[in-house]
Order: structure tokens, then C-alpha cells, then sequence
């Protein structure tokens, strides 16, 4: 579905990528886009390296007045670009699995039960990417998808990570056992610290929603709980934080592993 934004045909409003970087990574990952539109003005930096690669890869560049750029954007923060792209091309979880049997790697894969904060996801994306986590695993409902403002928190990452989105996470975890994959829940009752933890088999970490953590059905279906230990007097994490924390602790266990 279409709609006009001050004469600017505007594609479904969750399928637009913004930011200099955003929309770099975007053109880099080969992927579809409809069309990029660029703010009039003077041309600095990024953008003409932006201009570039779309004119080489024939997409189609509208300039438009920066004002109905700032109607569009989702973000507040598009830097003068905004490109349109088909719906986010989410995976199966056999993709995820798949990707790691073709990197010959021992599965590493990443659950949020619930992160409703597209900052939050982004975020996760950004650091679950660089870590090499083979894919992530979100739920369909009560639970934030792809955006462009998770596009964008991500700095581009999303474009090169595997994402599923499924109706039902018990029933996934389910598979993930049968498939030969441990499930690791982060959880602040746990008797367990991350770090003390093997890490460093075929593992699906999971990471609860902000303020809630993992529901109580997720929770009793983990193989072992983890907790990251609290010294001051606030008891909780940001859910990026956490999760970035327990992947990273993962990632130093198979290096030495």
C-alpha cells in the first residue's frame, strides 16, 4: 500500500532505510531498492559516494526539498537521504541453522523474547552481527520488528543478518533442541554467572524483553539460566547491554576454545 506525504510517494511506512551509513550499507549489501531520496542542496561527504553507487546500480535518485524529507523520516535523523526498499526479507529458522553448517561452525543463534524498543533491536543486531551470530529469532507479536528505525540503530547491520520471525518461541526452542542446539536463558534469578557457563557449544542465547525479562513458559523451557552479576543499586540492564555482555562472554569462550 501507497500514500502521498506532501507529493512524495511514499512506500509502506516501515520499509525505508535513512541515515548516510543506513543506506551505505544498504547499497553495499546489493539489495532491492525502489528508489533513494536525497535533500536539494549542496552535496558534502557521504552523499556523493551515496549518489555514486545508485547511479551505478541504475536506482532511481529523487532530490526533494529537506523539509518533506523531515515529514517522511521515522527517525528524526535521516542526514538527508532516505532510501524505499521492498518489506524487510525475513528467514527460516533452517536458514539461520544452514548458515552456520555453511561457515562449518558450531550454531549460534540469538532468541528476543519480547524487545519492543526498535533502539533496543537495533542495537542487539548491531552487536549479535559483529559477533558473528549465524541469526536472530524474534516472535511475530507483542515484540518490535525490522524498521527503519531499527535499520538505522543498527548502522547497517541488518542487512547482513539472518532474522526469523515466528509465530510461536516455545514451540522454536522446541526445534532448536531437537536440531541439537542447548538453550542458554539470561535471567536475574539465575543460580549461574555468564561467564561460568560453557558457551561454547551449539547455543541459542536468550534475552528478555525490556523491564519483564523472559516469560515464564520460555524460562522453564532452557536447558541452564544465566545471570550477569549486579554490584550497585540498580538491579537490572538495558536489554542491549545484557545481550551484548552474555554474546560477547560466548564469543571469548570458542576463540579459546
Amino acid at each position: 500500500m501507497k500514500k502521498k506525504v506532501n507529493n512524495v510517494e511514499q512506500e509502506k511506512i516501515s520499509d525505508q532505510i535513512e541515515g548516510r551509513n543506513s543506506v551505505l550499507e544498504l547499497l553495499q549489501s546489493n539489495k532491492d531498492i525502489n528508489k533513494i531520496f536525497i535533500a536539494k542542496g549542496e552535496k558534502h561527504g557521504s552523499i556523493n559516494k551515496i549518489i555514486s553507487i545508485a547511479k551505478q546500480r541504475k536506482i532511481v535518485i529523487v532530490e526533494v526539498e529537506r523539509q518533506k524529507l523531515n515529514v517522511i523520516s521515522e527517525t528524526n535523523n535521516h542526514q538527508g537521504v532516505i532510501a524505499i526498499v521492498p518489506p524487510f526479507n525475513y528467514v527460516e529458522v533452517d536458514d539461520i541453522l544452514n548458515e552456520a553448517k555453511s561457515k562449518k561452525e558450531q550454531p549460534f543463534v540469538l532468541i528476543l523474547d519480547g524487545i519492543e524498543d526498535p533502539h533496543n533491536l537495533g542495537s542487539i543486531i548491531r552487536t549479535a552481527e559483529t559477533a558473528g551470530v549465524h541469526g536472530i529469532i524474534i516472535p511475530k507479536r507483542r515484540a518490535c520488528g525490522v524498521n527503519s528505525t531499527v535499520a538505522k540503530t543498527s548502522a547497517g547491520a541488518v542487512e547482513h543478518m539472518k532474522i526469523a520471525r515466528v509465530n510461536n518461541i516455545n514451540e522454536t526452542i522446541k526445534y532448536l533442541k531437537d536440531n541439537g542446539i542447548w538453550i542458554c536463558g539470561t535471567d536475574g534469578e539465575a543460580k549461574t554467572y555468564y561467564y561460568d557457563q560453557d558457551l561454547k557449544t551449539a547455543i541459542a542465547i536468550i534475552i528478555g524483553s525490556e523491564g519483564f525479562g523472559i516469560s515464564r513458559l520460555v524460562k522453564q523451557n532452557c536447558d541452564f539460566l544465566v545471570k550477569i552479576p549486579m554490584k550497585g543499586k540498580v538491579t537490572s540492564l538495558n536489554a542491549s547491554v545484557s545481550a551484548g555482555i552474555v554474546i560477547y562472554e560466548a564469543v571469548k569462550q570458542r576463540n579459546i576454545g
